[in-house]
């Protein structure tokens, strides 16, 4: 077996992205850019991103807060049920995908979508199906907290069967009923995450409570990781990387209550080569990162050549900006690998 000590990844893209806004969006917005080509947006702010004014206004703060690196922000809408045919294809070539949630199951997402019902989302489906813009979907009940995601899977399949044109991306799966029913609808994708790649719920809550691995979805069991890790390692090109980095400030972490999501952005792409290298796959890496991504959506990225090193690297504690601060994944740890 060949020891490998420098790994390039290609125009790297982070397909799901927390960027937040103010003070918080310039405190994580270049630690995306920096080694990351583009990033598709989330549209969970509040108010929520419905508008084109909105929309417009939002991507140019983002690329103000980014604006010493080359890097695309692929901007989304909040779905929402009344959105007109004429409305979508007014604002078809700013966005990159509308993002259904369903009401109050996350961050910010009070005003989601009530019911799930086809026929209740059918106006804005078919109007998005004839347009060619993708749906992307946080797929969760409001069940018990471990069969959430499962118990989302007959929803998944509903809306793959009324809508064969509508490309849907089922969001930071976390479950192998997610993994099983990937190829069973042409026009069903996924994104997954870091995280899910790395911990269950023991990590989160086995032993003494980790706040800052605490997420929604939320981990899962260890047949659930491995067949998530499984599928990423092959390269499934029906699977892409999307972190869903998700920055809250360390005081609604570390307290009662503690905010979902888990901040990733800063050491994403070192750990995947650190995991990809662990399991002799990093020849699939590239694809999962961003060939998958670029196929899907037909992406030309910003050319970006990000180089890591088998180098050890000390995860800061915090990252800091006027009063903002946020505690990242492995904080205060090493890992193995650096970017150049």
């Amino acid at each position: 077996m060949s020891i490998v000590n420098t790994f390039e990844i290609n125009e790297p893209l982070d397909m799901h992205l927390h960027l937040r806004d103010g003070d918080m969006l310039k405190l994580v917005g270049p630690l995306t850019s920096n080694t990351f080509s583009g990033a598709l947006i989330m549209p969970n702010l509040v108010p929520p991103v419905t508008t084109k004014e909105a929309l417009l206004g939002y991507k140019q703060r983002i690329k103000e807060a980014c604006s010493g690196d080359d890097f695309e922000p692929y901007v989304t809408l909040f779905f929402q049920t009344t959105y007109s045919y004429d409305f979508l294809k007014d604002v078809k070539d700013d966005i990159i995908g509308i993002k259904l949630y369903p009401a109050g199951i996350t961050t910010n997402s009070q005003t989601g979508v009530s019911s799930m019902d086809v026929e209740v989302l059918r106006p804005t489906l078919e109007a998005m199906s004839k347009l060619g813009i993708p749906l992307c979907i946080h797929g969760e009940t409001n069940g018990f907290v471990m069969d959430r995601e499962k118990e989302f899977m007959p929803i998944y399949e509903s809306i793959a069967s009324a809508f064969p044109d509508l490309k849907i991306i089922m969001e930071h799966i976390t479950t192998k009923d997610a993994i099983d029913l990937l190829d069973k609808y042409d026009n069903l994708y996924a994104t997954v995450t870091l995280h899910h790649l790395l911990i269950t719920l023991d990590d989160v809550a086995g032993g003494a409570l980790q706040p800052h691995l605490f997420c929604k979805p939320i981990a899962k069991r260890p047949e659930d990781r491995t067949a998530l890790l499984n599928t990423a390692l092959k390269g499934h090109p029906k699977l892409m990387f999307g972190s869903d980095s998700a920055p809250h400030p360390k005081h609604k972490k570390e307290c009662c209550g503690c905010a979902a999501g888990v901040f990733t952005s800063p050491i994403a792409l070192q750990v995947l080569t650190e995991l990809f290298d662990k399991y002799q796959s990093l020849d699939n890496l590239n694809a999962f990162v961003s060939l998958n991504a670029q196929n899907f959506y037909g992406l030309k990225p910003v050319k970006k050549t990000i180089k890591l090193v088998k180098k050890d690297f000390e995860v800061p504690s915090i990252y800091e900006y006027k009063d903002e601060n946020v505690v990242p994944m492995y904080a205060g740890e090493t890992i193995a690998w650096s970017i150049a």
